[in-house]
Order: structure tokens, then C-alpha cells, then sequence
């Protein structure tokens, strides 16, 4: 076969693809629409002019800071304990009536609003 041919016959494929679309055609887009997102996201630590030099703009972050602080104390405060009472009592009756869905979303709701700032700096590696 030479090239010609299978220049073609590539050309047949893609017309296909997108005159009639099947389910086949469109997952391979959507992985290749991820590949690239991944790519080019994980290539801009390896180009030179966006390697975190002094380029990158400062920004003062003192009032978003001042209102994370102030939900937390809320969260951790009086606030956070009556929604850990209100969730608690909320799965055990949600248990008690065999809704065992439910109970289990209120205890993650629970003990998500006891944990709250572990979490946090957990996943996004911040000291609040």
C-alpha cells in the first residue's frame, strides 16, 4: 500500500467521523480532548518563559485569608456543633426508620464538620 492510499483511507475515516458520529468516534475524541488538557497542563512547568521566575504577579490574598478564617471559626465554633448535633440525631433516625443512605450522608456531614480544617490542609497543603 503506499502512501496515497492510506492518506486516503484516513481521510475516508475522519469524513466519516464527522458526518455520522458513532459512540466509538466520540469516546476517542473525548480521550484525546483529555490528553491534551493533561498535556499542555503538565507542560507548563517544563517551559522555560512560565518557569516561576519573577514574572508571575503578586497578589495580596490578606482578606480572602480573613474570610476563610472567619467560616472556619463558625464551622469549629458553636455553628459546626449544632450541625454535627443536628446531623448526628438526623442519622440515627434516618438508621431507625432503615434509610441507611441518608444516615450515612449525615455522618459524613458530621464528622466532615468536625474535621473541616484537617481536610483542608490535607488536600491543599496549607496551614490554616
Amino acid at each position: 500500500m503506499n502512501i496515497k492510499n492510506i492518506f486516503i483511507n484516513n481521510c475516508q475515516k475522519l469524513a466519516a467521523m464527522f458526518s455520522a458520529p458513532s459512540r466509538k468516534h466520540g469516546q476517542v475524541a473525548l480521550l484525546l480532548l483529555g490528553l491534551g488538557l493533561l498535556v499542555g497542563g503538565l507542560s507548563l512547568d517544563a517551559v522555560a518563559q512560565f518557569g516561576g521566575g519573577d514574572d508571575f504577579a503578586e497578589y495580596n490574598s490578606d482578606r480572602l485569608d480573613s474570610a476563610i478564617d472567619v467560616i472556619f471559626a463558625y464551622i469549629e465554633g458553636s455553628f459546626g456543633a449544632l450541625v454535627m448535633i443536628a446531623a448526628g440525631i438526623g442519622a440515627i433516625l434516618s438508621s431507625a426508620f432503615g434509610q441507611y443512605r441518608a444516615a450515612l450522608g449525615l455522618l459524613v456531614v458530621a464528622v466532615g464538620a468536625y474535621i473541616l480544617r484537617s481536610i483542608t490542609s490535607a488536600f491543599f497543603e496549607v496551614d490554616i
